[in-house]
């Protein structure tokens, strides 16, 4: 079981993520709705793994990724992107991403990903 901070600035992509990763037996330990508040949520719970949107208002998630991963080196994020945003998972991937899924997400997309990048 891995302790998830999710960021997405969508109130309702947060909650189907949370639904699908609760469903899998893991905890969301927290919520964050830009790259921003991510980075502090992120240095304040500690997770084991971030979900990161990657088009969000004050911060986007690359940049957020980068943040994190000069806090903690060995930070575990997954990129959720929309259809088209190849070069920004690229970008985010550089920086340090584990994976990425597009959305809109299927469950066994999720649970492979989160899978992956934990173990």
């Amino acid at each position: 079981m891995a302790r998830i901070l999710i960021t997405d600035d969508a109130a309702f992509m947060r909650m189907q993520l949370k639904d699908n990763l609760t469903k899998l037996g893991h905890e969301v330990v927290g919520e964050a709705e830009n790259g921003r508040d991510a980075v502090e949520k992120y240095q304040e719970l500690k997770p084991d793994l971030i979900t990161m949107d990657i088009t969000m208002p004050e911060m986007n998630g690359v940049d957020a990724v980068k943040e994190i991963k000069k806090l903690n080196a060995d930070a575990k994020v997954i990129m959720c992107s929309a259809m088209g945003q190849q070069g920004m998972v690229l970008e985010a991937i550089q920086a340090g991403a584990k994976d990425f899924i597009v959305k809109p997400f299927t469950p066994d997309r999720i649970k492979e990903s989160v899978e992956k990048v934990l173990n």
